[in-house]
């Protein structure tokens, strides 16, 4: 087995460990993060009804324009924290469980559990 193919059952396996212990409700949906080579993405997510609240995306609309080429890296990964937060505040969310999928706490998960946080909601 090659170390890509090592690297990716191992996230995956870290991801089934995470998800059999954390389940999203409607007062404290899940904070999914899933990050590409190029994009980051979020969203809170309320298992019991399988129903997506907020999210958003490092192509977000409202955020195209001032993110630039910043898309895959931290500074980006902020950007797009501060914007989930806001939208997670009008929709009335004030606490998350962070869903990591399986990543390290590191890098761009971390910088948008940072941005969050200081928006003033829980994660």
């Amino acid at each position: 087995m090659d170390a890509t193919k090592k690297k990716h059952v191992r996230r995956v396996r870290r991801k089934k460990h995470i998800r059999k212990n954390l389940q999203g409700t409607a007062s404290k949906p899940r904070l999914s993060v899933f990050r590409s080579l190029d994009h980051i993405y979020c969203q809170a997510i309320d298992d019991e009804n399988g129903v997506t609240l907020v999210s958003a995306s490092s192509q977000s609309k409202e955020i195209r324009g001032e993110i630039g080429k910043d898309t895959g890296n931290v500074k980006g990964a902020e950007m797009v924290g501060a914007l989930f937060a806001r939208k997670a505040k009008d929709a009335g969310l004030s606490q998350f469980s962070f869903d990591r999928n399986g990543r390290k706490y590191h890098g761009r998960v971390a910088a948008i559990a940072e941005a969050i946080r200081k928006e003033g909601i829980q994660v």
